[in-house]
């Protein structure tokens, strides 16, 4: 009896466990939706954003990979990270020529971390306005 219990407690518990889609395009397991990520505007090209990002990245955590997602074009750059143990996801996209858009999603283990995304964003705008 206390197995079929588990056992049913086991399966709501997958069924309940979903996806949520990330930044750059991929997906990653999620018990709690909530709020995850962040978005900033920058005046610079995608290529200063883009390195701000890995230096950022670099100085904070390791970086894990960096690609251009494949249902776009190359004004759209993509990393992943990892950050105080948890998953990091970076898009930087270009609005125009000399307006970028970065996007930081981040999340501990099956739920949100906006407070990381958010301090990792505004560490960005600071390496941008050193540069």
């Amino acid at each position: 009896m206390k197995t079929k219990i588990f056992l049913a407690f086991l399966g709501a518990a997958i069924l309940a466990t979903g996806c949520v889609g990330t930044v750059s395009g991929t997906k990653t397991p999620a018990l709690v939706y909530n709020r995850d990520q962040v978005q900033g505007r920058y005046q610079r090209s995608v290529d200063q954003v883009y390195q701000a990002a890995v230096q950022v990245v670099q100085t904070d955590g390791v970086l894990v990979k960096e690609f251009i997602p494949h249902d776009t074009t190359n004004v759209v750059r993509s990393l992943q990270a990892k950050v105080n143990q948890r998953n990091v996801w970076i898009r930087v996209a270009a609005e125009s020529p000399q307006i970028s858009q970065v996007t930081v999603q981040a999340r501990s283990g099956t739920s949100g971390d906006v407070e990381l995304a958010h301090q990792l964003e505004k560490e960005i705008a600071l390496r941008l306005a050193t540069q």
